[in-house]
């Protein structure tokens, strides 16, 4: 029974509030992060770092502040890629025009600015929620959009409205590299997740699951609903800010309002339906559903016959397959690839016994 918990005492309230209880989930997740900082650097190509590992990364944070809010504080919203897009220009502007901003400093001001932003079009749960919550952040959408388009400013009076991603550099050290940029992503990711992880198990995180669960029953127990309903726009907005500007200066480079669309939406919102609504090990699940499995698609695709298949039909088709199985798959298990691990931990914690 290598997965046993049994003999593992709490003994002090720090114990209890382990970010892991078990050992083995400690010493994993210690191998894990070893590996991915100390051995993936020199093991990956620049193919895995720039077109797999950090989209995978940044779309993994990017679920994470959508699930904060709508997994958490069961608040819908469709304005994910307007928010990232803010995060974005925002960090852009700090870093162009405040001289000798640290990079990390950029990067948490535009997550704030995005906050702010993402503050402002939440202001309409106070009175609405469901669907017609939907519909109101997916005004952010097309405003922002429409705002990042239209005013030069935001992008430094480019005809094109594409910003370019600053010098990667931090304490003088270079990450203009791929492996640097994967670094550089992981490190911000990792601190991310982290403090998403204590924010949903601190008493604000169980303010607002409170008010998932049911929000009038919430309110009479003495939970400030509008508080708590601000602030879960905010923080998610803030790190869905950061996603955007790592999505910009890490991942892309360069990138114009139109790359953050409804689409970049829809998959982030895809990423915590399929990880897991809830669950921050959910947002790394999804966010490898939504970035490995249209690559599997597409190496299938190519050990087919010559001619079989026209290539203007090959994408969509590609997309009827991976929208069917999607479907398929919540069918099968609409808690998502996170409620998977957690039947593969309850059958490894009796593993040999029957379970």
């Amino acid at each position: 029974m290598l997965y046993q918990q049994a003999g593992q005492f709490s003994t002090r309230y720090a114990d209890d509030r382990r970010l892991f209880r078990l050992r083995q989930d400690r010493l994993g997740l210690a191998l894990l992060l070893a590996f991915a900082f100390g051995a993936v650097p020199f093991l990956g190509n620049d193919y895995w770092f720039s077109a797999i590992l950090i989209p995978f990364l940044v779309l993994s944070l990017a679920g994470l502040g959508l699930n904060l809010l709508t997994g958490y504080a069961g608040q819908l919203s469709l304005g994910s890629a307007a928010f990232m897009a803010v995060g974005a220009f925002a960090a852009y502007n700090f870093e162009l025009r405040v001289p000798g901003l640290p990079l990390l400093a950029s990067l948490v001001l535009g997550g704030v600015v995005a906050g702010l932003v993402a503050l402002l079009f939440g202001l309409p749960s106070l009175r609405i929620k469901g669907f017609y919550l939907i519909v109101s952040t997916l005004a952010a959408q097309f405003f922002v959009q429409w705002a990042l388009t239209k005013f030069g400013w935001f992008s430094n009076d480019n005809a094109s409205g594409v910003i370019s991603a600053p010098k990667l550099e931090i304490l003088g050290a270079d990450f203009a590299s791929p492996a640097g940029r994967y670094l550089l992503t992981l490190g911000v990711v990792v601190a991310l997740f982290w403090l998403g992880h204590n924010l949903v198990r601190s008493e604000l995180g169980r303010n607002w699951m409170a008010v998932r669960d049911m929000d009038t029953a919430a309110a009479v127990i003495g939970i400030p609903l509008a508080k708590t309903k601000l602030l879960a726009f905010a923080i998610s907005g803030f790190f869905l800010g950061v996603a955007g500007s790592l999505w910009a200066f890490t991942y892309l480079g360069t990138v114009e309002p139109h790359g953050f669309d409804l689409n970049r939406s829809f998959q982030v919102l895809f990423i915590i339906i399929i990880g897991g609504l809830g669950s921050i090990l959910g947002n790394f699940l999804g966010a490898a559903f939504i970035v490995l499995f249209p690559l599997l698609l597409s190496n299938l695709a190519g050990l087919l016959p010559a001619g079989l298949i026209d290539a203007g039909q090959l994408e969509n088709l590609q997309k009827m397959v991976f929208g069917a199985l999607i479907i398929a798959f919540l069918i099968k298990e609409p808690e998502g690839l996170a409620r998977l691990w957690q039947r593969l931990r309850e059958r490894a914690r009796v593993w040999p016994l029957r379970y």
